[in-house]
């Protein structure tokens, strides 16, 4: 072989030719080849490198089926169908329970209404309805009408109470019993939270009612009208706001074991500068519910209908339509017993979405769920800011 055989044998490729295929990135034709080159994919990579959330080495556990990471809106209302349908004999059998007691006593009382105003009112061609046919309907249907107000609230709230413990424990990964619910449940405090929240919301406009009627009696009319038109707006924005902010009380209610007044306090630290978005998924989660509310009571509320239960209080008729009144309260049992557990769910996965994203709720439910000493009252043991400014250890830095 000749030397210069030799020689061109023996030289090495420079950079940039050919049988030099890589480059450091960001250097053309240096000749050294690129991070993982030759390896197989992801190798050398962080884990989840690449992947979807919740997928890999770090993924967040989920001991109830919900993860326990700050949650999107998709994970807020899939958790909230998810967390029913894993104990469907506290969410949807207490729920049924419930709403059949509701509903029996409620159709007995509106069958009440009815008869009384077929028997005082009922009104035919020619009549005229005295002052003493009004009074005797009003002494029926006043009371009636107030045990429904009330017995509505009662149920309603024990319901949202009840659920909330259920549900909030069930993220941690713990089945609760009926009975168990109506332990720690907390329907006391509930119940004074539900009477705060009632009480603010009534007490908003008065301000504003007592000043059109005060300008309408000193004859200042054109005031009164502005006033009302500018207050009722400013009312009807602050009502909202104030609905929004307090959404979580209950949820601290029942999981921190706050009292009414300090847990409105706490729903409304927890909801600081997350308004819009808080009132976008509830009034998501409205629009949803009440959408499937509608379908599902439709086939009741048809044949209820065609029984003569549109009929009102002043009808001629000597007979009620019993059955009539019973269809449509069984396709209200029906509605609220799917869709109530779907609302309650939503405004505890917030309440816990918040207290994840603010005080790193997440990782210290990690840590319990990794030992697997979940007992349920984290939620009301973990850190929080201190009240009134007051200066404590600092908190862990997430």
């Amino acid at each position: 072989m000749s030397e210069s055989t030799e020689q061109g044998a023996r030289e090495e490729p420079k950079p940039g030719q050919s049988g030099q295929p890589y480059a450091v990135f960001g250097q053309p034709d240096s000749g050294v080849p690129p991070p993982g080159y030759g390896q197989p994919p992801g190798y050398g990579q962080p884990p989840g490198y690449g992947q979807p959330p919740g997928y890999g080495w770090n993924a967040a556990p989920q001991p109830g089926g919900i993860p326990l990471r700050p949650l999107a809106l998709g994970d807020i209302l899939n958790g909230a169908v998810t967390s029913a349908r894993r104990n469907p004999t506290a969410t949807f059998g207490l729920t049924a329970i419930l709403m059949t007691i509701s509903g029996v006593l409620s159709t007995a009382l509106t069958l009440i209404e009815r008869s009384a105003g077929r028997k005082t009112l009922g009104i035919t061609p020619g009549q005229v309805v005295t002052s003493q046919q009004v009074g005797q309907f009003l002494e029926i249907f006043i009371p009636a009408f107030a045990i429904t107000i009330v017995l509505t609230f009662l149920i309603q709230n024990v319901l949202t109470g009840l659920l909330t413990a259920v549900i909030g424990r069930g993220v941690l990964g713990r089945n609760v019993s009926i009975g168990e619910a109506w332990r720690v449940g907390r329907l006391g405090p509930v119940i004074g939270a539900g009477l705060l929240i009632v009480g603010l919301v009534v007490a908003v406009p008065i301000p504003v009612v007592l000043l059109v009627i005060w300008f309408a009696v000193i004859h200042l009319t054109p005031l009164a009208i502005l006033f009302g038109v500018v207050g009722g707006i400013a009312t009807i924005v602050f009502e909202i706001l104030l609905v929004v902010r307090l959404a979580l009380t209950i949820p601290a209610v029942v999981l921190e074991q706050l009292g009414p007044w300090t847990a409105a306090k706490r729903s409304w630290r927890l909801s600081s500068r997350s308004f819009w978005r808080l009132f976008g998924i509830l009034a998501l989660t409205g629009l949803v519910v009440g959408i499937a509310a509608f379908v599902l009571q439709l086939p009741f509320s048809i044949g209820e209908t065609a029984l003569g239960g549109s009929s009102g209080l002043f009808t001629s008729s000597a007979k009620p339509a019993v059955l009539a009144v019973i269809i449509g309260a069984i396709g209200s049992i029906v509605a609220a017993t799917v869709t109530r557990p779907i609302s309650a769910g939503v405004s505890v996965l917030l309440y816990l979405d918040l207290r994840m994203r603010r005080e790193g709720l997440d990782l210290v439910l990690r840590n319990a769920a990794q030992s697997q000493t979940m007992t349920g009252d984290e939620l009301a043991t973990v850190w929080r800011p201190p009240a009134g400014g007051q200066q404590t250890a600092a908190p862990p830095p997430w």
